[in-house]
């Protein structure tokens, strides 16, 4: 009888064995060393972040969450300092983000499944003080700017832009275009949509950075400005576009929202590649989630919980060894 159950607990314990090897996390046949993810400083990078990371430490892996410049953190993910960033738009990012792929030492994992539009935006109740929006023509009028002026821009109209990190080109575009108009940007993402908010309510003039997704396009009536259609070109040639002495006189490009990183990832940790690489996202999903966080006033983690738990067989596919 001993024997017997001495037996039957070689067997069991073999059995454990087996699952653990089977069931094992990444980590215990990749590099123990955490995965240094990018926060940047706007509600749906934080989110598209977190559930990377957390999808990631269901696999096993150890993640450090890094807070990170926008445009800077390029040198980091040269070097190996940082390993992933989330987001990256085409409709900022794109330059900066070929320059780092060119050197080898930065790679492009793919799109989020986000498409970006970012782009100068005005309440639907400004047409009338500015007749002929959206098209862009529309802002040349003296009398349009000073319905877009402020006390501290007057007589000029005020363009208030993303934070400076956020990149974009306005102070280029303006000057380029021949507007009169002062670029104004805004301390943080937050207080940018703050003061919408806050104009809105009053009807005052605003003239602003908007992007998608978001929740600001559904919840205020309004439209994005129609600029001259964006180009390599007009980015990089002055000679190209509208005025042949200066660059950046068109819209910004629209596109993908893509995720890059350190090129040594898919070697030290091939089974996280995989993941990031697989990771998909639409933006309705985000905006919806944005939305309850920046309305509702619900915490990142909660949120990012909430659609891990309603997405496991989802995020699950892209952890399957």
């Amino acid at each position: 009888m001993f024997r017997t159950r001495t037996i039957c607990r070689t067997m069991a314990a073999a059995l454990c064995v087996s699952a653990a090897l089977t069931f094992a996390p990444a980590r215990a046949q990749e590099s123990p060393d955490p995965i240094k993810l990018t926060l940047h400083d706007w509600t749906g990078q934080l989110i598209t972040t977190e559930i990377m990371g957390e999808v990631l430490k269901k696999a096993g892996y150890s993640i450090e969450y890094v807070q990170a410049d926008y445009l800077a953190q390029f040198a980091g993910l040269e070097n190996g300092d940082l390993h992933v960033a989330m987001e990256m738009w085409e409709t900022t990012g794109r330059d900066a983000m070929d320059a780092a792929t060119a050197t080898g030492k930065v790679e492009n994992f793919g799109e989020t499944g986000m498409q970006a539009k970012e782009e100068w935006w005005y309440p639907d109740y400004m047409k009338e003080k500015c007749p002929g929006l959206p098209n862009w023509e529309a802002l040349k009028d003296e009398k349009c700017a000073e319905a877009f002026a402020i006390p501290e821009t007057a007589p000029k109209g005020r363009y208030l832009g993303g934070p400076v990190t956020w990149g974009g080109f306005d102070d280029e575009r303006v000057e380029a275009l021949g507007l009169p108009f002062e670029v104004i940007h805004a301390g943080t993402d937050a207080a940018l949509f703050a003061e919408l908010e806050s104009a809105y309510q009053r009807k005052a003039p605003i003239l602003l950075w908007i992007y998608a997704p978001h929740w600001a396009p559904a919840k205020y009536k309004g439209e994005w400005v129609e600029f001259p259609a964006y180009s390599k070109e007009c980015y990089a040639d002055a000679a190209t576009g509208l005025n042949p002495d200066a660059a950046y006189d068109c819209g910004k490009p629209f596109g993908p929202i893509w995720k890059v990183g350190w090129a040594g990832v898919k070697d030290k940790w091939p089974g996280a590649y995989k993941a990031i690489k697989a990771f998909n996202i639409n933006n309705d999903e985000m905006g919806a989630m944005i939305t309850k966080v920046d309305l509702e006033g619900k915490k990142v983690p909660d949120v990012v919980a909430e659609w891990m738990g309603a997405n496991e067989a989802r995020w699950s596919e892209w952890i399957k060894r």
